[in-house]
């Protein structure tokens, strides 16, 4: 039988694992080519800091 685990284990838990993958994100940019008008997508995974910065072209 296992055995269930607190609450507070869970949150000491996660404090632990604070660089995990929990903190970034799969974000998709649609870039239209001016030549022929079709859109192709640029998509990556980033931290969520940085979510605007990969929008704006930095």
């Amino acid at each position: 039988m296992a055995k269930k685990v607190s609450k507070n284990a869970r949150v000491a838990q996660r404090a632990a694992n604070a660089g995990s993958g929990k903190d970034h994100v799969k974000v998709v940019k649609s870039i239209k080519d001016p030549v022929t008008g079709r859109y192709t997508y640029k998509t990556a995974i980033v931290h969520k800091d940085k979510v605007k910065d990969f929008f704006a072209g930095i």
